[in-house]
């Protein structure tokens, strides 16, 4: 006579429970292991990370690094701030030549930049309505 698939399948309920009581015997076991409490783990979790430096000496975690650009400045009209002008080159999706693009940034200048010098920008906080970058130094001076 040929057997029923469901005879072949039969679970006894004994291996279920067997079963459970070894996960939550490790799930204990780990608990125990590890014993930080939830108050020491949400300490850790607030603080801010830190990075160690050469010297032994934590320091905090730079978030992400802020966007440089390199560029000449057009203006200096207005009162500590320059226009600067970057130029980049691109290559063009369909034609693949390259395409010189520019695009001018208003950036504050405590420096004394003046026009023609090629100066490095650096993002930062918004300073006015259409200012969002800082001059760090000036690279080369313009020949007069």
């Amino acid at each position: 006579m040929a057997k029923k698939k469901t005879d072949e399948v039969q679970e006894t309920p004994e291996a279920a429970v067997e079963e459970t009581v070894v996960e939550e015997t490790a799930a204990e076991v780990e608990a125990a292991a590890d014993e930080t409490t939830p108050a020491e783990i949400k300490a850790e979790e607030a603080a801010p990370a830190k990075e160690v430096s050469d010297e032994g000496e934590a320091k905090p975690f730079n978030k992400g690094k802020r966007m440089e650009k390199i560029g000449v400045v057009s203006s200096d009209k207005m009162t500590n701030t320059v226009v600067v002008r970057v130029d980049r080159v691109v290559k063009h999706p369909v034609y693949r030549k390259y395409v010189r693009k520019r695009k001018k940034f208003m950036a504050h200048d405590e420096t004394g930049a003046r026009i023609g010098d090629k100066v490095r920008i650096v993002e930062t906080r918004p300073l006015s309505a259409r200012k969002r970058w800082r001059v760090v130094e000036i690279i080369q001076k313009a020949e007069l």
